[in-house]
Order: C-alpha cells, then sequence, then structure tokens
C-alpha cells in the first residue's frame, strides 16, 4: 500500500469524496456535517493524502488539516465501502499522526459523528490512543459529534 500527497479532484477521489458526503448526509443533518468538499480539501492549510495498491486502486484518503502550529485535525477518512477491513483506514491515519508528529503538533484532534453507524471509526481512533474531548477549533457542542483528540508529547 502506498500513501501519497494527491489531487482530491482527480476522478477516483473525487466519487470517494463524493460517496463520504453522500453517507455522512444520510447519517447527519445538514448542520452536523463537517466533511470538506474536495475544493475545501485543496486549501494551503490542509494537506490530503491517498492511499493505493500496487495496481494504484484508490484503497483510501485522508487530510491533515493545521489548526495552528501546535494543533492539527484528521480530517476526511475514508475508505471505499466495497474494500473496508483491508487495512487502509488504520494505515491513513498512523500517516498522519506520524506526520502530526514530525510537523512538531503537541495535538491532534478530529470530530466524527455520535451516532451508531460512526462507531467503528471511533473504535479506530480510540485503538490509536484517541481519547474523548471537547469541541475544539471552530467546533460547538452538537449531539450529533464525538470530538477526540491525541496528545503527541509527553508533558
Amino acid at each position: 500500500m502506498q500513501i501519497q500527497t494527491d489531487d482530491p479532484e482527480r476522478a477516483d477521489v473525487l466519487a470517494l469524496l463524493e460517496e463520504h458526503l453522500r453517507h455522512m448526509h444520510a447519517l447527519s443533518p445538514p448542520e452536523s456535517v463537517h466533511a470538506l468538499d474536495p475544493k475545501k480539501l485543496k486549501t494551503p492549510d490542509i494537506t490530503f493524502w491517498t492511499a493505493r495498491d500496487a495496481d494504484g486502486l484508490l484503497l483510501g484518503t485522508g487530510a491533515l488539516r493545521e489548526l495552528d502550529e501546535t494543533h492539527g485535525e484528521v480530517k476526511s477518512m475514508r475508505t471505499p465501502d466495497a474494500l473496508r477491513r483491508r487495512g487502509a483506514g488504520r494505515a491513513m491515519l498512523v500517516h498522519i499522526v506520524e506526520e502530526a508528529r514530525r510537523r512538531g503538533y503537541a495535538r491532534l484532534s478530529l470530530e466524527t459523528g455520535s451516532q451508531d453507524g460512526f462507531a467503528p471509526a471511533r473504535r479506530l481512533y480510540a485503538s490509536a490512543g484517541f481519547v474523548p474531548c471537547g469541541p475544539f477549533g471552530d467546533y460547538t457542542d452538537d449531539p450529533n459529534s464525538a470530538f477526540m483528540t491525541l496528545a503527541l508529547t509527553t508533558p
């Protein structure tokens, strides 16, 4: 599996991101959907990656947003519905955590859904050491959101 920076508007990536947005809107009310569209994933504060197999098949996406010089946010974690359980999500998360550490961030946070449909994502994040936290950045309390964070430096 190769993880590399990529263009969120590349055809196969665009299709996966559209699947991601449809899924988010199916599970959450519009005001609780915080998934970014492809254009927003191209802003200077975001690094966007894809995971691909040896033949170039898209296995997943992920992004890292810089909130400030010490705090990053995991964004756009998605694997295609038909290609789940191949380790792409975990590999992408490990990659993002490693990049956040390389950048010297003290903390890495994320927002995901609180509904049952998001339980596998919350389990993945918890298995990587993320713990529940309150809203961060521009987020506010939302019963449809679960906020998690990972301390990257020891106090």
